[in-house]
């Protein structure tokens, strides 16, 4: 054991806060060479013991650290949930959008393994001059239901495609399961294609809720906080478990593998393709901001608005 405290002296790092936080930067292997340099041979299994017994484990970093934390955070956080509350109260509808990561589309390596009587033999470099293109999944959950539409694209992730996929889960899902819905509540982060700051995302807007001829209020999360976005761990998850270890070579594969996410309280997600070319860096109009009908909430206006339709 001391000669492994040796070998671990200088190649151990660790968190200067915490004295219980440590990792090496070597692999077991090394370990096991420096260790018989040492004059004690041992095995890789020994090593593994060894380290356990010095408090070592195989460990993955965890995306949980907050970069940053806003003033108003916390004071958006009961604002959303109040909103959100009223209402599912009041039997209206509540959904939370976001756009997945982009997907390379080809014979690629998918992090992941599946049961199967042959290997799956993919390409041992994903080039994007070997792909056949990018999905880009749109996603939509309905809170109250807890079912999701994902609708994939080819072309741009824009505030048009965001939009223009909100009107088709509204078409197909929406519209049936809300006969009598006078205003859509959206939860969203703050960035992308539903950025808080854009306001071509307002016009956007404001054209979807002239179109469905609905009120559509908007709650954007604060910075750093995109995680707490219901669609972030009730969909995206299990989307990604469905497509583990199979290559997306088409956007019907995507499809395909999208359409098995489910999870024991009974999500169902459904999947549909939309073709069309979306516009990259498109500006809003000159005039949109005066004679835009977005109303601002007086309370953190910068996250919370309404787009009224001209008809109201």
């Amino acid at each position: 054991m001391e000669n492994l405290r040796t070998v671990l002296k200088n190649h151990t790092a660790g968190d200067p806060m915490r004295a219980d936080a440590k990792w090496t930067n070597l692999s077991r292997r090394q370990i096991a060479r420096r260790m018989k340099e040492l004059g004690t041979p041992v095995s890789k299994n020994i090593v593994k013991r060894l380290l356990g017994d010095e408090g070592y484990r195989r460990r993955k970093p965890q995306k949980k650290r907050t970069m940053g934390q806003h003033a108003d955070r916390n004071a958006q956080f009961e604002n959303i949930a109040k909103r959100k509350q009223q209402h599912l109260d009041a039997g209206q509808p509540v959904i939370s959008m976001d756009t997945k990561k982009k997907e390379m589309l080809g014979n690629f390596y998918r992090e992941g393994v599946t049961d199967g009587v042959e290997p799956t033999i993919v390409n041992d470099h994903d080039f994007t001059s070997s792909s056949n293109g990018t999905v880009i999944p749109h996603g939509i959950y309905d809170v109250a239901k807890n079912e999701a539409s994902v609708h994939l694209n080819c072309s741009k992730d824009t505030s048009e495609f965001a939009c223009e996929s909100i009107v088709l889960w509204f078409n197909e899902q929406g519209r049936h399961d809300y006969p009598e819905a006078a205003e859509l509540l959206i939860l969203c982060d703050g960035g992308g294609s539903n950025s808080s700051a854009h306001y071509i995302f307002k016009e956007d807007l404001q054209k979807l809720s002239n179109r469905l001829n609905l009120r559509i209020r908007i709650c954007h999360y604060p910075p750093y906080c995109s995680k707490y976005n219901p669609i972030e761990h009730r969909v995206f998850p299990h989307v990604t478990r469905a497509c583990r270890g199979v290559p997306l070579e088409s956007v019907d594969a995507a499809q395909h593998y999208i359409e098995k996410a489910e999870t024991t309280t009974g999500l169902n997600v459904v999947v549909r393709v939309m073709d069309k070319v979306y516009e990259a860096g498109r500006k809003y109009a000159k005039d949109f901001k005066k004679t835009m009908t977005i109303q601002f909430d007086p309370y953190l206006p910068k996250w919370n608005y309404t787009a009224i339709p001209d008809a109201f």
